[in-house]
């Protein structure tokens, strides 16, 4: 790399760096004090021309110093990329004994991690559910609680079970339940979710039992069941402290952001579309589509729990910790993959 370029990358960083600090305009005699002192003014100021030209900084005004563009954290993020390998955190043996403790309740441990980002952070953290559609039906069990309600307890082959609470409309005996449990069981078990709910039951209900209007109702609700555990579902969680930052001084800025985090539906659509494997992701900017939300990051890792995937992450305001959270949430992610592989609690 030329040398003239070499220092404005330095100086664009350096200049995201001081940002994201103080949250003001960032003049060059700060930069020129903190961080670059063997630049002359002159061409200091010269390089922050050429940055502006390029459009990775600007001028909110004309006396004030620049603040990054979105174009100018995406370099930023290029840039500091190669400094993440050099990042672990130390909380991974906590995080890894939390799932081995809770490994028959995965939602509640998932729950636990999310406080614990929240807290790490000090944002607005996130899960979103493992995605069951992939995963494969080992038994299906329904029981009785009473008042015409019963509980649909799946279980995947891969060890991990979810269960819907369901109202029936009609009287149904245990003797009939349990017939129906049997016979379904035997034609369900290995089938993979996706097929059971968006095929199998709704050719079950529409061909074999038209005309047996029990067994009909029950296939119905049995598969809103399966529709239900078969989407992902985000669950927030963060002190008010988060509010706290200058960003939300607007009311504007905090209409959009509960905008954005009720969005369920985009913000899946946007971390699926960008999902690239191992490792954090950033949406930001012109991914969301929506100009309103161009105030804000999702900072996001793929996990998978006994091989079925989900989300984890933060949304945060632009100006971020992105050397912190971007390696903290590989690492969570990473560790939870690895310690409920395939089913097994990998112990380490």
């Amino acid at each position: 790399m030329k040398k003239n370029q070499l220092r404005l990358n330095q100086t664009l960083t350096a200049l995201v760096d001081e940002f994201i600090l103080c949250n003001e305009p960032v003049s060059s005699r700060v930069l020129n004090e903190k961080y670059l002192q063997e630049v002359s003014s002159a061409t200091l100021r010269l390089d922050l021309m050429k940055l502006e030209e390029k459009n990775l900084i600007y001028q909110p005004h004309t006396s004030a110093g620049r603040i990054p563009t979105i174009k100018g954290y995406r370099q930023y993020l290029q840039m500091i990329a190669p400094e993440h390998n050099k990042v672990t955190f130390r909380g991974m043996d906590l995080l890894r004994e939390m799932l081995i403790k809770h490994y028959k309740d995965t939602p509640l441990a998932l729950h636990y991690i999310m406080q614990l980002l929240a807290r790490e952070t000090d944002q607005l953290s996130f899960v979103a559910e493992p995605e069951v559609s992939n995963g494969y039906l080992a038994k299906l069990d329904v029981f009785s609680i009473g008042n015409r309600k019963y509980i649909f307890v799946m279980s995947l082959d891969s060890g991990l079970d979810k269960t819907v609470v369901m109202k029936l409309d009609y009287e149904i005996t245990e003797g009939q339940l349990r017939k129906l449990v049997r016979y379904l069981n035997d034609e369900l078990a290995g089938l993979r979710i996706y097929d059971i709910a968006n095929k199998v039951l709704v050719e079950m209900r529409e061909n074999m039992y038209q005309d047996n209007a029990l067994v009909s109702m029950f296939l119905r609700e049995l598969h809103k069941a399966f529709i239900d555990i078969s989407d992902f579902y985000i669950n927030y969680d963060g002190s008010i402290n988060f509010l706290e930052q200058p960003e939300f001084d607007s009311k504007h800025v905090i209409l959009s952001f509960m905008n954005l985090i009720q969005r369920q539906d985009s913000l899946l659509s946007l971390m699926r579309k960008s999902d690239a494997g191992a490792g954090a992701r950033i949406l930001m900017g012109e991914d969301f589509n929506v100009p309103e939300w161009s105030a804000f990051s999702v900072i996001f890792g793929r996990y998978e729990v006994f091989g079925i995937p989900g989300y984890l992450g933060v949304v945060t305001p632009l100006r971020t910790d992105y050397r912190k959270l971007i390696p903290l949430i590989r690492d969570i992610t990473k560790t939870i993959t690895e310690t409920t592989r395939k089913g097994m609690m990998v112990v380490k």
